[in-house]
This record gives C-alpha cells, structure tokens and sequence, in this order.
C-alpha cells in the first residue's frame, strides 16, 4: 500500500509541475518552519526534538525541490531571536539539531549558496561559530542562494539595518545629522541582513498558524502570503506546488 501511495504522489507531482509550466512563480520563498513540537507529540514521540530531527532532515529536501520548481532564493525561519530565551535544556538540543542541519545542507553534494542570517552575535559562539564554518565551504558557488535565519527578529533586522547604515556613512568621514536628513528606504534595504533578500515575493507558514510573527516585516509589506495546515516534518513536495499554484493565481498589485 505504501508503495502504491508513493507512486501516486510521483504522478501527482507530475502533474502538478506540468500545470505550472509558463505560469508566474515567485524568485524569492522565505518559509517557516513551523509545527515541529506538535508533530512529535501526534506521531507518538515523548521527546519533541524527534520533531525538530525530522525537521530538520526535511529542508535538504525542500532545497532541492525548490531547485526543480527554478526558485532562484529561499529563506529558512529555524529559530527566532525569542526562541533564545527557552530554558538551557531546551535550546541545547535545538541549536545542535540546527548546527547539525546546516552543516548537511553545505555539505551536500549541490551548488547551493548558503549564507547564516540573524543576530549571530547573540548565539553561543560555539553554535556561531560551528555555522559560520559551515557556510564558508560554500562559498564560490552559484546555484540557489539560500539564506538561513537564525536568531532572527524582524524588528530587530530594521534595528540592525539603521544602525549599519549609520555606522558605514560616519566609518567614511560622513556627518550622521546628513545622513538623519536623507535618511530613505534604500538606506534601510541595502542594510538588512541579506541585502539580496528585500525583494521577497512568497511566504509560506506551517503548521496552520496565520501570523507572520515578526518574519521579514521589511520584506513582506508586498509579498503574497501562504498558511498551509501541514506540520513543518510533514511538508512533501505536492504541499511546495500547491503553494506556488496558489501563487501564479494571483494578481500582485504592490499596493496600487
């Protein structure tokens, strides 16, 4: 029977590639990775790390049909900026768990490009450094850009992103009182914590939560939005399609 049901979904995925030949499909997906911990909990699992494992052995996967469906940049939400305030023995596990993914993402045998985003410097500088060492094995490469947050706030990006403008145009000999009278959008959009990632066209929520929660509030004042009742470690292929099938069906006004 599984075997039968795994040919059905092949033929599904298909099908479903087919209809969306020629049609509008985004450049840019960020995701959150949402609905680890109640996964766990519904298949049995007393520990809910066997969530955040599953989890995480999934975004190679994803990656790749990301590739199939010619997605030029995604983002990965895997840990919030508050997600670092859970207990030690909590945020331990997880932090391995996304060393770990990370890591395998490099390594793989892909031309990704994989870059760690987020306020890095509030991680261990263990973990900091463990990811910083693994998207350096990347570097050269030129296939899709990946972009991984971790410790990531919103609001603290737009923080982040005024500050460094700040601290680049006075570094240069600049007077801040100038910048604070030019101060535009721009300023802050080549500032963020990945600069390419401003124009993100699709978002995408697991595990049927219907809030952004503070993910790329600069970069989604135009982004289509989609929540899928699917937990993250369930996520397949025909639930990335159907996504984008939503997508190429609207019509994006950029607010006019």
């Amino acid at each position: 029977m599984r075997a039968l049901r795994s040919a059905l979904e092949a033929l599904y995925v298909k099908r479903l590639a087919r209809k969306l030949e020629g049609l509008p499909r985004p450049r840019h997906v960020a995701i959150m990775l949402d609905g680890n911990r109640r996964w766990a909990r519904g298949a049995g699992h007393d520990d809910p790390r066997e969530g955040y494992r599953v989890g995480g052995a999934k975004v190679g996967d994803f990656l790749r049909w990301c590739d199939a469906a010619d997605i030029e940049h995604v983002t990965l939400w895997m840990l919030s900026d508050d997600n670092l305030h859970r207990p030690p023995a909590q945020l331990g596990p997880l932090l391995a768990i996304i060393e770990e993914t990370v890591a395998s993402i490099c390594a793989a045998d892909e031309d990704w490009q994989i870059e760690v985003i987020g306020a890095l410097d509030l991680l261990p500088g263990e973990t900091a450094r463990t990811l910083k060492d693994a998207v350096a094995r990347t570097t050269g490469r030129t296939g899709l850009k990946v972009d991984v947050a971790v410790g990531y706030g919103g609001r603290r990006e737009i923080i982040d992103a005024v500050r460094s403008a700040f601290d680049k145009h006075i570094s240069a000999g600049g007077d801040p009182r100038e910048l604070a009278e030019n101060f535009d959008l721009q300023h802050i959009s080549d500032n963020l914590y990945s600069p390419a990632g401003y124009d993100t066209d699709f978002i995408i929520r697991t595990s049927g939560e219907q809030r952004l929660s503070g993910f790329l509030l600069w970069q989604s004042a135009y982004a289509e939005v989609h929540f899928v009742e699917v937990l993250w470690p369930a996520f397949r292929q025909i639930d990335l399609l159907r996504a984008l099938r939503s997508y190429a069906a609207r019509d994006r006004r950029y607010g006019r």
